[in-house]
């Protein structure tokens, strides 16, 4: 993950984790993302796809804020992002994520809050999974 020419993270195989703060969101919310997250069996175990946590794969997680995950664009043709948490609220839920997600033992990299950040990724398989504290889906 880079923001201009300086690199900010790297990972290795795991899980890339864009979080998007909604207004509604809290400290529960985000120790609950972390705790999701950290037990998710979304790694192959060698005889059934998708049996192994991120623990239990040995892989890191790279934590990206997402404000653009709350874009509502049902109406119109520009997406509305006023469910998405103001930067005071969402930046410290965000780093909350990271920092449970570190006290549990894994190896966590983090972009930068509010920054034009460039990410690369290879989503194997491709795998992508919605995880919502509100348990909209």
């Amino acid at each position: 993950m880079r923001v201009g020419t300086e690199t900010l993270a790297e990972i290795g195989p795991g899980l890339v984790v864009l979080v998007g703060v909604s207004v509604r969101d809290a400290e529960p919310d985000a120790a609950w993302l972390a705790e999701k997250v950290r037990g998710l069996r979304v790694f192959p175990d060698g005889e059934v796809n998708m049996n192994r946590s991120i623990e239990e794969a040995g892989g890191a997680v790279l934590v990206v804020s997402q404000f653009t995950l709350h874009g509502d664009a049902r109406r119109g043709r520009r997406p509305s992002f006023i469910d998405a948490a103001r930067p005071e609220k969402a930046e410290p839920l965000v780093a909350a994520v990271a920092s449970a997600l570190r006290a549990a033992g894994l190896t966590v990299g983090e972009g930068r809050f509010g920054a034009m950040m460039e990410v690369d990724l290879v989503n194997d398989g491709p795998v992508t999974i919605l995880l919502d504290s509100e348990k909209v889906f």
